[in-house]
């Protein structure tokens, strides 16, 4: 958060929406674990428990949404404040993206169990993926909390390890596909849910940029990683 001011009620309100963001982002964590479990154990249950979920996160977008409009209106922030609330802004936007993610994945995994996928399709090497964006999206929530700029570095470049699993999956896939016909429909529902898992990767990642921009004053949107590393010192 922003350093003091003379308001006090100010500094308690800039506390509580970063605390609701954390909340949304805690909840944004719990469900991905809970599709992840979904996919690891195929358990429908647990997929319709997230689906229905899901509204939860939007619910808390349009809450801290509300909150930043109101605590704009009234305190007209300037400098570093207002780069606090836009990066807020964003960071919920990113969250709230990334549980339409995780709700799709329940319904990939709730579609893969209606249309009873071939037992030799893949579906268990997508746990290391799902296993590296829940790490990932914990890390991203803890440097926020901290505004950690060296942890948000780390964020972003891990997103390439989960891009590469990714696309290590396609190519396997691919082949599943090419050598059996009959696998084609199922293989795409696996291809939606490892896209799913990938974007929420790149939501983190997202979200890790607005740390320095909180903290630097930088934006390193699309920057080459020397420039974002560069900007966190």
């Amino acid at each position: 958060m922003p350093d003091k001011h003379i308001s006090s009620q100010f500094d308690a309100e800039l506390n509580s929406i970063s605390t609701h963001v954390l909340e949304m982002g805690g909840l944004v964590e719990s469900q991905l674990n809970q599709a992840v479990h979904a996919l690891v154990h195929m358990s429908l249950e647990t997929a319709e428990r997230v689906i229905e979920n899901e509204r939860r996160i939007n619910e808390m977008e349009i809450m801290i949404d509300q909150e930043i409009i109101s605590t704009i209106g009234r305190r007209q922030p300037t400098a570093r404040d207002l780069r606090f609330l836009m990066a807020i802004s964003r960071t919920t936007q990113n969250l709230e993206r990334a549980g339409d993610e995780v709700a799709r994945m329940a319904r990939m995994v709730k579609s893969i169990l209606q249309n009873g996928t071939p037992r030799n399709l893949p579906t268990s090497e997508l746990r290391l993926a799902a296993d590296l964006t829940t790490m990932m999206l914990r890390k991203t929530l803890d440097a926020f909390a901290r505004l950690d700029t060296q942890m948000a570095v780390a964020i972003i470049k891990q997103d390439n390890e989960v891009d590469n699993e990714y696309n290590g999956f396609l190519r396997k896939l691919i082949t599943y596909m090419m050598e059996d016909a009959r696998t084609i429909s199922p293989s795409l529902d696996l291809l939606f849910l490892a896209k799913s898992i990938e974007r929420v990767g790149d939501h983190s990642k997202n979200i890790a940029e607005q740390i320095i921009f909180i903290v630097k004053g930088e934006d390193v949107r699309h920057s080459p990683m020397d420039k974002v590393e560069s900007a966190a010192r």
